[in-house]
């Protein structure tokens, strides 16, 4: 089975287009979405609406619950520059569905009459806010795997990329758990422009005690960068955003 694993959109279009005519030349099995569709940019209604026309499944973001303490423009938007401008054109409609997004979803294996779980989180399974880094600590990652189950654990957040196996096992009995960040389709943070998301293959011999039994596979989507940060320089969002577009950090 292929799934593809994609987050922190930002309300960014022409970044989101471009992953899915990807998706589409790739045809996973099931797409999720782990969060963070809005803030950043001046398209959350499309975004949001493109999500819910190929019905991705998908999680709240932290920017996502900003919306209930954000209201929408009325009238004259004419205002100095501010980053809460993105949350202000969010209509009502997207707004309800925004709050209504659940936290985390759990997808359980039944492979070779054993479960292997995955878990699909925004920040962290402890927290929406959370950011868990590639250099955290191994035994720090190794109690959050425990405490909530976890043989796959794939969040945002960070928009840093990576894929790290780390092995709860004792007494000579290996048991690998998968930490996936899926890095951002819309605002790298890793140097690299493009839109970013996750591809991950699990097959019928997939176990936890084999540490290769999942394949992980970072795809890197061109878009069209310079009419996303063009449209933040025409809008009330501060400059500084597009110049994050255009050096992804």
């Amino acid at each position: 089975m292929k799934i593809a694993l994609l987050s922190d959109i930002h309300a960014n279009l022409p970044a989101f287009e471009a992953v899915l005519e990807d998706l589409e030349k790739r045809q996973p099995d099931a797409v999720y979405c782990l969060g963070d569709l809005v803030g950043y940019n001046v398209w959350p209604n499309q975004v949001i609406g493109l999500v819910r026309k190929y019905g991705i499944a998908t999680i709240a973001g932290n920017h996502d619950l900003k919306v209930s303490k954000i209201m929408p423009s009325e009238g004259d938007c004419s205002k100095e520059e501010s980053s809460e401008y993105a949350y202000k054109l969010v209509g009502k409609k997207e707004r309800d569905y925004l709050l209504t997004l659940p936290r985390h979803l759990r997808i359980e294996f039944q492979l070779n009459d054993q479960p292997l779980n995955m878990l699909l989180v925004h920040g962290s399974p402890r927290s929406i806010n959370e950011y868990l880094l590639h250099d955290l600590p191994e035994q720090y990652m190794l109690e959050l795997v425990r405490e909530f189950k976890a043989d796959i654990l794939c969040f945002g957040h960070s928009h840093k990329p990576y894929h790290r196996v780390i092995n709860s096992g004792e007494n000579s009995i290996e048991h690998f758990h998968h930490l996936i960040n899926t890095g951002s389709v819309g605002k790298p943070k890793d140097g690299d422009a493009r839109a970013c998301y996750v591809l991950i293959t699990i097959d019928q011999t997939a176990s936890t005690t084999t540490q290769d039994a999942v394949q992980v596979e970072f795809v890197r989507v061109k878009y069209d960068v310079e009419k996303a940060a063009k449209a933040v320089e025409l809008s009330l969002l501060p400059n500084a955003f597009a110049d994050n577009l255009r050096k992804a950090y």
